[in-house]
């Protein structure tokens, strides 16, 4: 459904994506472009925690994380669940927790000096 380059294997008669496709990943990568909402969602790629856990682990006050998560939910990119009194968040899914990794291997090579690598 995705348009691939030929060195990942696709076939190019794959369909390039919709303007609506487009601009949902324009708005996951505006999301992400914020350093703060970032690391909440590495965070949260690996499992649930809640808001004082998060602030906790980034040294950024409550009310900032709770700021930055309600959009990261609006956006789709993170999920929610009640546990008592707490409200515990989560990378949306696979794809999320994916994007996020990918973004920040990356930035490693990047960062590192690494060689790149296919």
């Amino acid at each position: 459904m995705y348009a691939r380059d030929n060195v990942s294997g696709a076939d190019q008669s794959q369909e390039q994506p919709t303007l609506a496709q487009v601009n949902a990943a324009v708005d996951a990568f505006r999301m992400l472009s914020d350093g703060t909402r970032l690391r909440l969602m590495w965070l949260l790629s690996s499992g649930e925690k809640d808001v004082n856990s998060l602030a906790e682990a980034i040294g950024v006050p409550r009310p900032s994380v709770s700021q930055h998560l309600a959009k990261l939910r609006l956006a789709g990119l993170v999920g929610t669940r009640r546990d008592g009194h707490r409200v515990l968040y989560r990378a949306r899914d696979s794809h999320v927790r994916a994007l996020i990794a990918e973004a920040l291997f990356h930035a490693g090579h990047e960062v590192s000096g690494l060689p790149r690598h296919d």
